[in-house]
């Protein structure tokens, strides 16, 4: 017999859309401190794609993402390498779709840039106290940034009803889609520490979204 429902702490099983967001392995970018848009993204790092490497390896031994029935990854090359390295783990014959609304925060005339090329130049956004500011001319705001993240989810989710999709994603991203689910505010910067190579899984239902997992990753075993 289960516990009565007041008492149980285990949801139920889902069966509403489930998005399973997978945060690339670690960048150049990441490592030299580059505005990492179309200009700025040169792909992983080798220990970005030994974190994957890693993390596809489990999939292979538990087939835990079997069932899924697509795969989304950003335009960004860091993205595309790291769904590449996972296609081993994942249903045959699954081809990936790139999606410019899936990428990090869209940066403007700051791709490519180095972070103080970026502050002498622009100055440094202050989206504590004005989320709507631009991080460059041509660039979005925070808050553009998570309308943007709301709409996608919200149409990938759509997309396939009941069943689970794989995005292949940043941690900006994975960000606002935790500021969804937990009802934070748009404006709200929570300071995530998304590690590199994590999945994160939420579920869409009409009424609500649920959190199943955050920050799930194989790590590394450190030399």
């Amino acid at each position: 017999m289960e516990p009565p429902s007041g008492f149980r702490t285990l949801g139920v099983r889902p069966s509403g859309s489930q998005l399973v967001l997978v945060r690339h392995g670690e960048a150049t970018c990441n490592v030299e401190g580059l505005v990492g848009g179309p200009a700025g993204c040169r792909g992983l790092t080798r220990r970005g794609r030994a974190e994957v490497t890693a993390l596809a390896e489990r999939l292979e031994r538990t087939r835990e993402l079997g069932d899924v029935v697509a795969l989304y990854t950003s335009t960004l090359p860091r993205a595309i390498e790291t769904a590449a390295l996972l296609a081993s783990a994942l249903p045959v014959g699954l081809e990936a779709v790139a999606d410019c609304d899936l990428c990090e925060l869209h940066p403007g005339d700051a791709d490519g840039m180095t972070w103080a090329e970026v502050v002498a130049s622009f100055g440094a956004p202050d989206w504590d106290n004005d989320p709507s500011q631009p991080l460059a001319p041509g660039g979005e705001s925070w808050l553009d940034f998570y309308d943007r993240c709301v709409r996608t989810f919200a149409r990938i989710a759509a997309a396939h009803p009941g069943q689970r999709a794989l995005l292949v994603v940043h941690g900006g991203v994975i960000e606002q889609l935790i500021k969804l689910v937990s009802g934070a505010d748009a404006a709200r910067r929570l300071g995530l520490r998304t590690e590199h190579a994590s999945m994160t899984e939420v579920e869409f239902r009409a009424s609500s979204h649920r959190l199943l997992r955050y920050n799930d990753r194989a790590p590394l075993v450190e030399a």
